[in-house]
């Protein structure tokens, strides 16, 4: 029994941690109502910076219950990201609501119970624990979109993404059960040994269409701009990192675990190569029309899921380790790019009119500089740590030997030059607008730190985590 009791912790401690919080917070909630809203957001982020902690703290993992849950270094990396960036997530958003008077416990409860989500597909080593975790996720990230309800682009936005992801999850879980069937098995390692034979590789092509939802790349990526446009700024900068970090490592997870072996690899590495490339150019060339801040945020994360994708399609032993430090460097400048998006705010609300952004570096010289390091960074220029992680995906897809999908990955970097130097234009050339109210702190530090990271932390201290990210993929 306590040996029992011990796997389960090495297995899913951070789940625990999270689980036990979200429950202790809706009883505190009942009890104190909006005595509880502030606090709720402190006591969220602690614990999810705790999870994070315990993520590293039993990093080695673990196989609990019949085996329906398995984690190692490679999935703990992945939930120690994505817990902390929604932790900083959490903090940013509690001065958004409440300036915007919709500031209520139930937020920073919500963003746990889609953390809880995110570790048990992290964790999901069968079938059945991944849709478990992948609806606990989506159904609170419903209820997120659509947080301020008075809001006709937020109820819209929560409409569609459940529309959308109810489909995508029907697709995946038909899917699963075609896998079942002809693999006579729902846990990953099971399925590996099975008969790879049409009916197990319909159902992947199910599977990997749901999963491709999840991580918003072509050709499910619909219903992102208009997600990331409508939902309230804070949940946006949530669902741009520790999701999509998750969601990215379990698409790589499910693919290089359940279906690894040599003739399953041929097909899906030419479907994810497919869906790769079209992510790539259908977000770069989306991003060039955008006017929109945050949907021009939404098109370029589905160019960065189709880069991360060509790691996917490189295979774990070239491709792990590459995903891992690009998904990294990615969450860390998106954080500061939604905290820039946040900082964008005048007496009228919320501005998200790129145009706004116009001279904002006579008013907020350090805001500015910051945004641009993080801008430069995702957009791969040398030596900021965002080149390193395009770096890693090339020498990747290279030693996997997918260089049509390297020479794609390079034309829509290019192309995405486009947009991310008009931000850098109107920044710090056009003629200044009305200054921006002034910045929250959480906000302020999110951006500036962030900036530092990708300037001088990742550029600098690169090999040693480049290291991390190989001893990850080393169990």
């Amino acid at each position: 029994m306590v040996y029992e009791l011990m796997q389960i912790v090495d297995t899913i401690a951070p789940e625990l941690l999270i689980a036990a919080a979200a429950l202790i917070g809706v009883l505190i909630g009942a009890v104190m109502k909006d005595g509880f809203n502030k606090v709720s957001f402190k006591f969220g982020a602690l614990t999810l910076f705790g999870a994070s902690a315990l993520a590293i703290i039993y990093r080695d993992g673990g196989a609990a219950f019949g085996g329906l849950a398995e984690t190692n270094t490679f999935l703990n990396y992945a939930k120690a990201v994505a817990f902390a960036s929604g932790g900083v997530a959490l903090l940013m958003a509690e001065g958004f609501l409440t300036r915007d008077a919709t500031i209520r416990y139930e937020y920073s409860l919500l963003t746990l119970f889609a953390a809880l989500g995110i570790g048990v597909i992290l964790s999901a080593a069968d079938l059945m624990t991944l849709y478990m975790g992948i609806e606990t996720l989506s159904l609170s990230s419903y209820v997120l979109a659509a947080f301020h309800r008075d809001n006709l682009r937020s109820s819209e936005a929560g409409l569609k993404y459940f529309v959308l992801g109810a489909l995508a999850s029907g697709i995946l879980l038909y899917g699963s059960s075609l896998v079942y069937g002809f693999a006579g098995s729902t846990r990953f390692v099971e399925i590996a040994a099975a008969d790879m034979n049409m009916g197990v590789l319909l159902g992947l092509v199910l599977m990997i269409t749901g999963l491709a939802f999840k991580v918003s790349a072509a050709p499910m990526h619909v219903w992102t701009p208009d997600v990331y446009e409508g939902s309230p700024s804070p949940v946006v900068a949530f669902f741009a990192t520790a999701p999509k970090i998750a969601s990215m490592v379990v698409f790589a997870n499910v693919l290089f675990v359940a279906f690894g072996v040599p003739e399953a690899v041929e097909q899906w590495q030419i479907i994810v190569g497919i869906i790769a490339g079209a992510s790539m150019l259908i977000g770069s060339i989306g991003a060039l029309v955008q006017k929109n801040i945050k949907r021009l945020l939404g098109y370029s994360s589905i160019a960065n899921m189709g880069y991360a994708l060509v790691a996917v399609a490189a295979g774990f032993e070239y491709g792990g380790s590459a995903l891992l430090i690009f998904m990294t460097l990615y969450v860390v400048a998106s954080l500061g790019l939604f905290g820039g998006v946040l900082a964008m705010r005048r007496r009228g609300g919320m501005v998200e009119d790129i145009d706004e952004l116009s001279g904002i570096v006579r008013f907020h010289p350090w805001i500015a500089i910051s945004l641009a390091v993080l801008i430069f960074s995702v957009a791969g220029i040398p030596p900021l740590g965002g080149f390193f992680g395009k770096l890693v995906i090339i020498e990747a897809a290279m030693k996997a030997e997918l260089l049509p999908l390297v020479i794609l990955l390079i034309f829509a970097s290019v192309i995405s030059l486009g947009y991310y130097l008009r931000l850098i234009l109107i920044i710090f050339v056009n003629e200044p607008r009305e200054a921006f109210q002034r910045v929250d702190a959480t906000v302020s530090a999110t951006i500036i730190l962030t900036a530092l990271a990708c300037a001088i932390g990742f550029t600098i201290f690169f090999g040693p985590f480049q290291e991390i990210a190989l001893q990850a993929v080393d169990f």
